[in-house]
């Protein structure tokens, strides 16, 4: 029987899993059941739209809904759509706290209904293969920068917001994390050393700087930024070893160069189909550990050393693009390198069950 799926959340970002959604019916593997949104989006032809996701399930009763709202909006609804009997694809980040996990975890094994996390690179032959080449490594690091414009975080109410789990590595950069996470194969945090820094007038931050000690002694570094006139994708790396995101390139142990690797595995499909979840929601555990962790530190610091964007639309970090590689490379943060704008890092411990304790003056 064709499966029925429903989309909350069809504007913005939504139109992505309104392509995929539209794929997948044309070649008859799903109905589109219904689509919902709080404001008015471009129909589909003969698919009912509804402003209340409420309503949409009692009307339609969807075998599976994508929902791609705000993160912290994602509990309500998943519960919302669980009793009403449908399997999910949940967008990234899945819920705001190690809390709605398990309260979702709960709901999911209750109902006995599958629950994907959109992770889609986790879907990519590209990982698979980098992972199996650096099993084992005692350390991963990660870097990207990219640039977002002011606008960007004019989009929406909640963007830029720290109270709506926004902020550069848990959102925009959330791949990187969950890629590096995914990589250092069952890393369990220890402690947790973060800086956080922002260019512009927002509450959370656009400049994150992560370092992790597991409790089996591995580390793991991540740099990234949303300031940098300079494109860098975003890079895990294991020594020299290279997994560049979206575009699948990887430099494997004793490559000179970067080889493309095709194929992913597509979330919704795998998720109406009988194979084991990509991206369960056991799965980002860790990541919704660290993520809460990275969201309740203290309020990043300024940075007053900017420059205009050479398009105009915002400032930049000058170096960005060099400094997050430096940092992924030398393991060190921002206020190891005596930055004349860094702070020292907040620092936390999580305990057996990832929960933190202890967290420390920021400056």
């Amino acid at each position: 029987m064709t499966r029925r799926v429903a989309l909350i959340g069809a504007g913005g970002h939504g139109h992505s899993h309104r392509r995929t959604l539209n794929d997948l019916a044309g070649r008859g593997l799903l109905e589109i059941a219904a689509l919902c949104d709080r404001d008015a989006v471009e129909p589909e032809p003969g698919v009912p739209f509804f402003d209340d996701h409420r309503a949409m399930l009692t009307a339609v009763r969807p075998d599976a809904v994508i929902i791609c709202t705000p993160p912290h909006t994602h509990l309500p609804i998943a519960l919302d759509c669980l009793a009403a009997g449908a399997d999910l694809l949940l967008e990234k980040p899945p819920v705001v706290s190690l809390a709605e996990h398990e309260v979702l975890a709960r709901a999911v094994r209750d109902g006995g209904r599958r629950c994907q996390v959109g992770f889609q690179a986790l879907g990519s032959a590209a990982l698979a293969t980098f992972r199996a080449a650096v099993s084992g490594a005692d350390h991963v690091s990660a870097a990207g920068a990219w640039w977002r414009p002011d606008s960007y975080y004019r989009r929406a109410p909640w963007a830029g917001r720290q109270s709506a789990f926004d902020g550069a590595l848990v959102n925009p950069f959330a791949h990187a994390l969950m890629q590096a996470l995914a990589v250092a194969d069952g890393f369990q945090p220890m402690t947790m050393e973060v800086e956080r820094y922002r260019t512009r007038e927002i509450q959370t931050d656009d400049c994150t700087f992560l370092r992790l000690t597991g409790a089996d002694g591995r580390t793991m570094v991540i740099g990234v930024t949303l300031a940098s006139a300079v494109f860098v994708p975003g890079e895990i790396r294991v020594g020299e070893s290279v997994l560049e995101y979206p575009t699948d390139r990887v430099r494997l142990p004793g490559d000179s160069t970067y080889r493309e690797i095709s194929g992913r595995t597509g979330l919704l499909a795998n998720l109406l189909g009988d194979e084991p979840l990509i991206a369960p929601l056991d799965r980002t555990r860790p990541f919704t550990a660290v993520a809460e962790a990275i969201v309740a530190a203290p309020a990043p610091a300024p940075i007053a050393t900017t420059t205009p964007h050479p398009d105009g639309g915002g400032m930049v970090l000058p170096g960005a693009a060099d400094l997050v590689r430096r940092v992924a490379a030398t393991g060190l943060l921002p206020s190891d390198m005596d930055l004349p704008w860094a702070v020292p890092p907040h620092r936390v411990t999580f305990d057996e069950r990832g929960v933190t304790h202890a967290q420390a003056e920021h400056r």
